[in-house]
């Protein structure tokens, strides 16, 4: 006979053990919150995620003051552009006219009165004078000057003007001498005062009465064949001394003077 096997009691379920604590970060959580004050001269990085991290966009870009920018800039470079430009055609002009000069050799002509007639000076009648004067351009192998028209001759006696006369327009080649021949009109009766009158008439007995002859003509100056410069003014101003006041007479210079602007060769 079989024996009879019992059941045996249930036992009571377990709880799994709890997990192991640190007893530091239990400390931690139940200690009180503290204030700590931070030590003088301390710096601190804060890390901060880039997905938190509050980008603010750019504002769109203003058209009218970029273009107003752009406008400058070339107003600017076209400013530069003109003041290299001018500088460059200075430069080009002086070289120009120093290799022409240094060519060429440009001198003024001089001039001189070689005779002058005088009739009716101290008459109530206008007076009537003759001046030859001698245009002298030998001094220029290359260079020409061009006499134009509208040129004045004048004589005068103490700064009292006696008579006025045309110069004739002419070409004068280079090396070449010209003897000018001009009759010149005074007006009715010369303002001349009596101590004027008795001067001259003692400077004519002695042979030696000082005149001037001024002229003021328009010339154009020839370089070479090709060139020509524009149309100035030329003056001349001739101190002579005549020794008779009626009919002709003998002229000594006592110097001419020459002078025009703006001609660069001009001396």
């Amino acid at each position: 006979m079989a024996d009879r096997v019992h059941p045996a009691p249930l036992l009571p379920l377990s709880t799994p053990p709890a997990p192991p604590t640190d007893n530091r970060d239990a400390a931690a959580e139940n200690a009180p919150l503290r204030s700590t004050a931070a030590a003088p001269g301390a710096s601190y990085v804060v890390h901060v995620p880039k997905d938190q991290v509050l980008r603010v966009p750019l504002p769109p870009p203003d058209r009218k003051l970029a273009a107003r920018t752009a406008r400058r800039r070339m107003l600017r470079r076209a400013c530069c552009g003109a003041c290299c430009a001018l500088l460059l055609l200075l430069v080009l002009a002086a070289a120009f006219v120093g290799a022409v000069y240094l060519v060429l050799r440009p001198r003024a002509p001089s001039f001189s009165v070689t005779s002058l007639s005088v009739a009716g000076l101290l008459d109530p009648s206008p007076a009537q004078l003759d001046a030859a004067v001698r245009a002298d351009n030998g001094a220029n192998r290359k260079v020409g000057v061009d006499y134009r028209g509208g040129g004045e001759v004048s004589v005068s006696y103490s700064g009292v003007l006696l008579a006025t006369g045309r110069w004739p327009a002419f070409y004068q080649a280079p090396r070449n001498v010209t003897l000018i021949s001009m009759p010149l009109t005074g007006r009715d009766g010369v303002a001349l005062t009596d101590d004027q009158r008795g001067r001259l008439a003692e400077q004519a007995a002695a042979g030696a009465v000082p005149l001037t002859v001024e002229a003021r003509v328009p010339v154009r100056v020839r370089l070479g064949k090709v060139l020509r410069t524009w149309t100035v003014d030329v003056w001349a101003r001739c101190e002579v001394t005549v020794d008779r006041i009626d009919g002709e007479t003998t002229a000594a210079n006592r110097g001419c003077r020459v002078k025009a602007k703006p001609l660069w060769w001009w001396w």
